[in-house]
């Protein structure tokens, strides 16, 4: 049985981001469980989830926060599961404050971190992740790469096209 992917977004308020990552779980066929916990306000919540993911049949943590972006690190310290953060987008400072904060780790608590609401990426890192050990995954991203390769290249001789002679 595949490994599922824990999604921990610290407010609701980052939920449209994470939809993008679920809609990309989705439609890898890739397993996950998306939930609420604060770096700063259920603490033991969040604690208590990384540390029994493992154990609870995950293999990935993607973190979703903005500002103070603490929750992906909060995460990684009580895991060695590999922790994905997405930094979100706030009204504040854009977003950097969330990607300093979420970038910034000390050596022995490494969390991958992807652009500013990247949270496509963060969900094909995932499932990157977890196709090492599953190799109908592994087709997927491959189908999957040659099927975006093929949209650039479509629209490259479209341009060809119109401005060749």
């Amino acid at each position: 049985m595949m490994k599922k992917v824990g999604i921990i977004m610290g407010s609701d308020s980052d939920l449209p981001i994470v939809r993008k990552a679920t809609d990309t779980l989705q439609s890898l066929g890739v397993p996950f469980e998306v939930h609420i916990y604060s770096a700063h306000r259920t603490p033991a919540q969040a604690a208590d989830f990384a540390r029994s993911a493992k154990a609870n049949g995950f293999g990935v943590l993607i973190a979703a926060a903005g500002m103070a972006a603490h929750l992906a690190g909060a995460l990684a310290a009580q895991t060695t599961l590999p922790v994905i953060g997405i930094p979100c987008k706030s009204s504040n400072l854009d977003g950097i404050d969330a990607l300093l904060s979420t970038v910034q780790m000390p050596g022995g608590v490494p969390v991958a971190t992807v652009a500013i609401n990247g949270a496509v990426n963060a969900a094909l890192l995932s499932a990157q992740i977890l196709a090492l050990s599953e190799p109908e995954l592994a087709e997927k991203l491959e189908q999957k790469k040659a099927a975006d390769a093929e949209k650039v290249l479509a629209k490259d001789k479209a341009l060809a096209e119109e401005f060749q002679s």
